[in-house]
């Protein structure tokens, strides 16, 4: 945990790009009012990246300084995190971590309507595949507060919008000071 004396928790949703990450955040904030923090928005503007990546068509995150930006945020508490990585980020920042998933073909249509091609497509669909975020986020955070979560459809959003709802009111009561 970040500060025992924090009013809200900080929440990290991770997965595949794809998976739904940030329509559950923007939902998930407009319900709450916590601050839903899309990292690699968040990183373009305070200048966190690197040379860019020809393969993979897109800059490279300069981890440290990202990290070095967002402590200070991080610390006040109330943060959705938005990111398709996870192992990179201080365990002591989330009081909870989801890790959204969805079917493989679901992905694949979804990926290929945002113009992923090639290399970029198959990579993505291998990462989902072999559960690569879920494994990262189990291995860089205590199992008992990483969550998977399916993220097929609106109906499977809305109600993990409403789980986690619920475990925040739970988290204030368990944390009143």
């Amino acid at each position: 945990m970040v500060n025992m004396n924090k009013s809200y928790p900080n929440i990290l949703v991770t997965g595949t790009p794809g998976v739904g990450k940030s329509l559950m955040c923007r939902l998930l904030s407009e319900r709450t009012g916590l601050t839903w923090i899309d990292v690699s928005k968040f990183a373009i503007e305070n200048k966190c990246l690197e040379e860019y990546d020809d393969v993979y068509q897109c800059p490279i995150l300069d981890e440290d300084k990202l990290l070095d930006h967002m402590e200070e945020l991080m610390c006040e508490g109330g943060k959705i995190i938005d990111y398709h990585g996870a192992d990179f980020f201080p365990e002591r920042w989330f009081d909870i971590v989801f890790v959204l998933r969805t079917d493989n073909t679901i992905l694949y249509d979804r990926l290929k309507d945002r113009g992923y091609t090639g290399k970029k497509l198959e990579d993505n669909i291998d990462c989902e595949i072999f559960q690569t975020i879920l494994e990262e986020a189990k291995s860089a955070y205590r199992e008992e507060i990483v969550h998977e979560l399916m993220s097929n459809n609106v109906n499977q959003v809305t109600s993990n919008v409403d789980r986690i709802c619920q475990w925040i009111e739970q988290w204030k009561i368990d944390n009143e000071q």
